[in-house]
Parts: structure tokens; C-alpha cells; sequence
């Protein structure tokens, strides 16, 4: 079953390494295209970011499986930065992430998506970037939401500090979670 699944993590790998090894100033155009696509896609996006403390956005989280799965991608968070009083709050890359995660289980087949996880409180945001690597479930809760029509986050109210938005899903495969995933503070 190990070697099974080490193949099948090596081929997700081969197939995301040309995507996710893209330099700084691509990752970075990524990120503030995605962030753009959200926004205009989900009522009330600008207003909820604009509240949070800051978040990560990974532009291409990559999924593939056949019974085992992976999931791999890169982003950078970015977090408020001081503003004068009555402006907009200003939002700056901090630093950058890998998102990795691996199951067993029903699944067949390979997408791609975007990700935003936004924090909501310093506390949360702390705790996030303590970490050289924080795990989904173990070093923080996070509530999920998969982005769709009539969604409007002016209407929605949270109930935990971390939520993760899902959306621009391209390809065919069932089952969303971060439940297990760890994210790795990298170097770009």
C-alpha cells in the first residue's frame, strides 16, 4: 500500500511541479487575480476580506486520485497593514505556503481549484504564522465553504475564526475537504 501510494504522490508532484514552481512575480499576479475573481464573483467578498485579518490564497490547489489521492499548491498569505483612519484597509504578500494533503478512500479523478482561507481574529492569524507547518484539525479549525451561486458573505455569519472558500473548480472529481492538510511556510 506504501508503494502505491508513494506513486501516486509522485505522479501528482510530476504533474503540478511545472504549475507550482512558477516564480515570485507569477505566484504573486496569481494571487491578486484570484483574490479579483472572488470578489467579483461572491457578493459581499470585498467587505469580508476587507474585515479579516488577513488570508491566504492559493491560485491552483491540485487534486488527483484513483482509491489514493493528493492534493498540492502554493500561495501567499497577505495580511492587513496599518491605514489611516476612514481608508480602505491595505492587505500586503507576507509570505508564502505549500498546501499538501493525501487520502484513501472512494475518489476517481483530477481538478484544479482556487483556495482562500481568511482569519479572522489576530489570534487566529498568530497561530497560523507561528507555524513552519500548521495541520487542518490539529493546529486549527477551519470551516468550509464551497463557493456557489446565491452565496452573498454580507448575509453570513461564522461561527469559527478560520473559513476557506473554494471556487473555480476545473475537472471532474467528488469530495472536498482540508481536513489533514498541512501547510508549509516555504521560501520564494
Amino acid at each position: 500500500m506504501k508503494k502505491w501510494m508513494g506513486l501516486i504522490f509522485a505522479l501528482i508532484l510530476g504533474w503540478v511541479q511545472p504549475a507550482s514552481a512558477e516564480s515570485k512575480q507569477i505566484l504573486d499576479m496569481q494571487i491578486h487575480e484570484t483574490v479579483n475573481k472572488f470578489v467579483h464573483m461572491v457578493p459581499g467578498a470585498r467587505d469580508f476580506l476587507n474585515r479579516t485579518e488577513g488570508y491566504l490564497v492559493i491560485p491552483n490547489l491540485y487534486k488527483a486520485g484513483f482509491v489514493i489521492g493528493g492534493e498540492y499548491g502554493e500561495g501567499g498569505l497577505l495580511v492587513k497593514q496599518p491605514s489611516q483612519p476612514g481608508q480602505p484597509p491595505q492587505f500586503r504578500i507576507t509570505d508564502y505556503y505549500s498546501i499538501l494533503s493525501a487520502s484513501i478512500g472512494f475518489q476517481a479523478g483530477a481538478q484544479r481549484r482556487s483556495l482562500i482561507i481568511a482569519f479572522l481574529t489576530p489570534s487566529s492569524l498568530q497561530s497560523f504564522r507561528q507555524r513552519n507547518k500548521w495541520k487542518v484539525g490539529v493546529d486549527g479549525s477551519v470551516a468550509f465553504v464551497d463557493v456557489g451561486a446565491n452565496m452573498d458573505l454580507s448575509t453570513m455569519d461564522f461561527k469559527k475564526t478560520i473559513v476557506a472558500f473554494a471556487f473555480g473548480n476545473q475537472g471532474l472529481m467528488a469530495g472536498i475537504s482540508l481536513d489533514g492538510s498541512v501547510f508549509t511556510k516555504i521560501k520564494k
